[in-house]
């Protein structure tokens, strides 16, 4: 049984600019890291707070599975494909690059702040063409539960993977398994817990190899998480 690769919050690379505060959970940009080039097909996390007016301008993707999770704030989205609208607090948008896209990133309002990250999972697939969809996830469906945002009930995505999340009060806890040659990456929205001997709190990632069983998810806090299940 492997050890637990943790990350903390702190040792997250941090991007400071006028409009953008963004925390990277793995190798990004300019913060390159070879040790931390991601955790099987999860490529990217980024937890990225953009200012009121600001945005990334138009750029390019390609063979990248990019999926955007709104936290709090309003985040405009508009593509090469003609694709275009909001992307709202409770909402998961997906959009597969293929063989190639451009697209643009703003905050929707020009005075309050958007909070959101950014998952970038690599593809089964290479040079298909690009696709997308958006859609919203009451948050009632994840208190004390696993609620699908990608994969099973939620977005299917070009990937065997999977991206639940769940609402913890104090006290209460989940059973976790990871099969053979998968791996699983817990990233903590808010709150603290503890898994696998590790205390881990807000911001925080842990990521477990395949196979373990009889993992618990204890919240010590009222607690949320996000969980990738990803091919290794």
């Amino acid at each position: 049984m492997s050890e637990a690769l943790l990350r903390r919050s702190g040792q997250r690379p941090h991007t400071r600019i006028d409009w953008l505060d963004s925390r990277h959970t793995f190798s990004f940009g300019h913060h390159y890291d070879p040790q931390w080039m991601g955790f099987g097909a999860l490529r990217v996390i980024n937890d990225d707070r953009v200012a009121g007016g600001g945005g990334f301008p138009p750029h390019r993707h390609a063979n990248m599975e990019i999926v955007s999770i709104v936290l709090d704030g309003a985040l405009a989205h508009r593509d090469s494909t003609g694709t275009q609208g909001v992307i709202r607090a409770g909402d998961v948008q997906w959009m597969s690059a293929g063989h190639g896209i451009e697209h643009s990133e703003f905050n929707a309002s020009p005075d309050a702040p958007v909070h959101f990250l950014q998952v970038w999972i690599q593809p089964d697939q290479v040079n298909a063409a690009p696709a997308y969809e958006q859609r919203n996830f009451d948050p009632a469906l994840r208190e004390g539960r696993w609620q699908d945002l990608v994969g099973g009930s939620g977005i299917a995505i070009r990937q065997d993977a999977r991206i639940r999340a769940i609402r913890l009060a104090a006290g209460e806890s989940v059973s976790l398994d990871v099969v053979d040659g998968r791996g699983l990456w817990l990233q903590v929205l808010d709150g603290a817990l503890t898994i696998a001997g590790q205390d881990i709190a807000s911001g925080d990632g842990i990521g477990l190899e395949g196979p373990r069983d009889g993992l618990v998810l204890q919240a010590s806090q009222a607690s949320e998480v996000l969980s990738f299940d990803v091919p290794r």
